[in-house]
């Protein structure tokens, strides 16, 4: 995969390099939401987003303003998305693949990591300088955790026709003219794509941006039932169906009965952890800290947490922190 070196190095023309470069960067941000979208992985996300910036740059004499240049670069990132599908095939959430578990009898077995649906910073997929709020929202909407999961059960061209149409607002023709086929068919499948997400039924979630004050409330209540590891006071703060979950473990936990005794119980070296916010996946997030050696505080988990009418309805704790804390931006550990 090309870095940035191998960009610079596709025009001989030092003015026209900068200006192509500049030009192609300014879709970088969307390009990664709709390849996110697609892969379900924000590894795989960026890989694609820069295959599909060295393809504009090789092929750019080429192209020759047929089409305008968000358009192509639609068109690109669409082809890489669905040869990695091809190689990869989808990624799910623990709660797709398992049955919940009690905390009594819970087995804690790992899966590899390209079977997991990946968080995301919101930086890397929602670009900022959108003029209208309804877009903002169905921006932030199609990239949580369970929307991305419900995509995830649609066949790849499907998909594709969906986030396009749905998220990105284009019309059949559009989409018609990106896939190379007619709007008769882009019709057609974005009504099974539409069918099948009513039977997925992804849970809704309450926007993290920006927090009202009651949901900034609960927050605090969460960063201090859980630093104090008052489990009395998490209980009052979780929905009755509420989820825990820990990739690269297939574990799930439903039910505040159960999420409670975990933590109690196997989850016990959660105690005395500490909590630094940041944003994943257009909902509330936190880098979560446990204790360690000489007073220290290590990284443990990348904590996604969901809301929705004043509970928490999911905490979604991804534990290779190895590769979440540096791209959100979290420290190495808390003196």
């Amino acid at each position: 995969m090309g870095d940035r070196s191998d960009l610079s190095e596709l025009s001989t023309d030092p003015s026209a390099a900068t200006d192509l470069d500049s030009r192609l960067e300014k879709h970088r941000v969307e390009l990664t939401g709709y390849c996110y979208r697609m892969l379900g992985s924000a590894f795989e996300a960026e890989d694609a987003v820069q295959d599909t910036l060295v393809r504009a740059w090789r092929s750019y004499e080429k192209f020759e303003g047929r089409s305008s240049l968000r358009s192509w670069l639609y068109r690109i990132a669409t082809n890489v998305c669905l040869d990695m599908l091809t190689a990869s095939g989808k990624r799910a959430r623990p709660m797709d693949l398992t049955a919940p578990q009690t905390a009594s009898s819970a087995v804690l077995r790992s899966r590899p990591e390209v079977t997991w649906l990946e968080p995301v910073p919101d930086a890397r997929v929602l670009p900022t300088a959108v003029d209208d709020p309804a877009e903002t929202a169905v921006a932030r909407e199609s990239v949580r955790l369970a929307f991305v999961a419900a995509l995830q059960h649609l066949p790849p061209k499907q998909r594709a026709v969906l986030i396009l149409r749905e998220v990105l607002a284009w019309k059949a023709s559009e989409v018609a003219e990106l896939l190379g086929t007619t709007v008769a068919s882009v019709n057609s499948a974005l009504q099974r794509a539409r069918s099948t997400l009513a039977e997925s039924e992804p849970r809704a979630s309450d926007a993290a941006d920006p927090l009202d004050e009651e949901q900034q409330k609960l927050l605090s209540r969460y960063v201090a039932a859980f630093e104090g590891y008052d489990m009395s006071a998490l209980t009052s703060l979780l929905h009755e169906d509420a989820t825990l979950s820990m990739p690269p473990y297939d574990l799930w936990l439903r039910g505040p009965e159960d999420i409670v005794a975990w933590h109690l119980g196997t989850g016990h070296g959660c105690r005395g952890s500490r909590l630094v916010p940041t944003v994943a996946n257009g909902t509330p997030a936190f880098g979560q800290y446990r204790p360690g050696p000489g007073g220290r505080h290590e990284p443990w988990a990348l904590q996604v947490v969901e809301i929705s009418d004043g509970k928490i309805v999911g905490l979604n704790a991804f534990l290779d922190t190895a590769r979440w804390f540096p791209m959100f931006g979290l420290p190495d550990g808390l003196s």
